[in-house]
């Protein structure tokens, strides 16, 4: 196992590899349709498999729910920002300008069809 992942990461990865052995498209867990299948369907694993991971992950789902309706009720915005500012940074941005800077390798230009940015001493003291 390499090091990068954790054991949670493990947990997740397993739980998501078994889901997907007993079943595809299961309903969700303790919904009407999962309460109709046959108590054998390994449909029903999987959908509890799949809401035990999902509390692993992220809690109590009435909890969460609370926490949203809470935010919405205090006027919650990213960050603290302003729905002005947030408005203004969904603007569309000018394109990045590629520039070539003293000690790295050219830059390919995308879409420039093999055409690479390189530095210039000349043209930068100019």
């Amino acid at each position: 196992m390499n090091d990068h992942i954790s054991a949670d990461d493990f947990a997740g990865l397993w739980a998501d590899a078994r889901g997907l052995y007993f079943a595809q498209g299961f309903p969700p867990y303790a919904s009407p349709a999962w309460q109709q299948l046959h108590p054998d369907d390994p449909a029903r694993l999987a959908a509890a498999l799949d809401a035990a991971e999902k509390w692993r992950k992220y809690g109590d789902e009435e909890g969460l729910l609370q926490w949203f309706m809470d935010a919405l009720g205090r006027g919650y915005r990213p960050e603290g920002r302003p729905a002005a500012v947030l408005a203004e940074l969904r603007k569309p941005q000018p394109p990045h300008q590629l520039q070539a800077t003293p000690g790295w390798p050219p830059i390919r230009i995308p879409g420039g069809r093999g055409r690479y940015l390189t530095y210039d001493e000349g043209r930068a003291a100019a």
